[in-house]
């Protein structure tokens, strides 16, 4: 396979990730955060087994079969049950973007734990204006207002509360997996605990009733595909593409996930919503900068994974 085509399916990946937010949102409609979730990530497995292959566990270091799988499961139930548990379309997007704080809290993890060396004058502005553009998407209409801001976390805190957690478990599965894992990827076994942790929790503390019609399907199957050919196409690409073009691509997802879901989920945003969302992307790529002329795994892992 030559380095192009593998660099474009790597940067389908990127589109197809960039889809997930509004998908898993409409899942959540029709067949709730939690049941809906475990129906995703159960089909996404299975998507999984047959694209990337099943996790030849005892080749595995013990340490990243646990700290992998328990940062990953709790990553993945933060991020979809903060979308799911959301009360409407506008708040999912938003706290999708609040989710997408994690390639900068990748960044200062890598320098402060991994020893990354970084250009410091780079990583602060990035940082800042990263988190800066957070509390630009979460003041709504105002903008950089406060008051709207507070307001907008207090009308729903457990989805605010997953998502920026989950931003920072990400951030930890990242630094401490690329130093564990010692090449190995256990991606579909992941995928299956996740949905074993979700049925759990559907089982022994309820969830919403589940309707199963033809748009649920619909959004189930293609939720399940993004995740799980999102990752078997990120493995093409890194393995044999150009890793500098995927790497720089997939800081943009913010943007591409905040589009695709207005358009799923049929939502119209504001001018300051998308003035975040840049101002995110903007943050997110100034720390990736800062240390970009001698990125170690940790920071590649977070593109690799997320």
């Amino acid at each position: 396979m030559s380095s192009k085509h593998a660099t474009l399916i790597g940067l389908i990946a990127i589109l197809l990730w960039s889809s997930i937010v509004g998908l898993i949102r409409g899942v959540s409609e029709s067949l709730g955060a939690t049941g809906g979730a475990a129906m995703i990530y159960s089909v996404a497995s299975v998507f999984l087994l047959f694209s990337v292959g099943r996790t030849r566990v005892r080749q595995f270091p013990r340490r990243y079969l646990f700290w992998g799988s328990l940062l990953f499961v709790a990553y993945e139930l933060c991020l979809s049950l903060s979308i799911g548990y959301a009360n409407s379309s506008r708040q999912a997007i938003e706290v999708g973007m609040v989710n997408y704080l994690w390639p900068a809290f990748v960044m200062v993890s890598a320098i402060l734990f991994n020893r990354q060396r970084a250009n410091w004058l780079i990583l602060l502005p990035g940082f800042v204006l990263a988190v800066l553009g957070i509390c630009w998407v979460l003041g709504g209409d105002e903008g950089l207002h406060l008051p709207s801001m507070l307001a907008n976390v207090q009308d729903n805190p457990l989805s605010y509360g997953l998502a920026f957690t989950g931003a920072l478990i990400w951030a930890a599965y990242c630094t401490v997996t690329a130093r564990i894992s010692e090449g190995n990827n256990g991606i579909t076994l992941f995928f299956a605990l996740t949905a074993v942790a979700l049925w759990a929790k559907f089982l022994l503390f309820g969830g919403e009733p589940m309707h199963f019609n033809l748009t649920a399907l619909v959004y189930l199957l293609l939720a399940a595909a993004a995740m799980g050919f999102g990752y078997a196409a990120w493995n093409v690409g890194i393995l044999y593409g150009n890793m500098t073009v995927l790497a720089g691509a997939s800081y943009f997802i913010p943007v591409l996930s905040a589009a695709l879901a207005a358009l799923v989920l049929q939502t119209s945003l504001s001018l300051a919503f998308w003035q975040g969302a840049v101002m995110v992307c903007a943050g997110s790529i100034l720390c990736w900068l800062a240390t970009r002329s001698r990125r170690n795994s940790a920071a590649e892992a977070a593109t690799n994974e997320s």
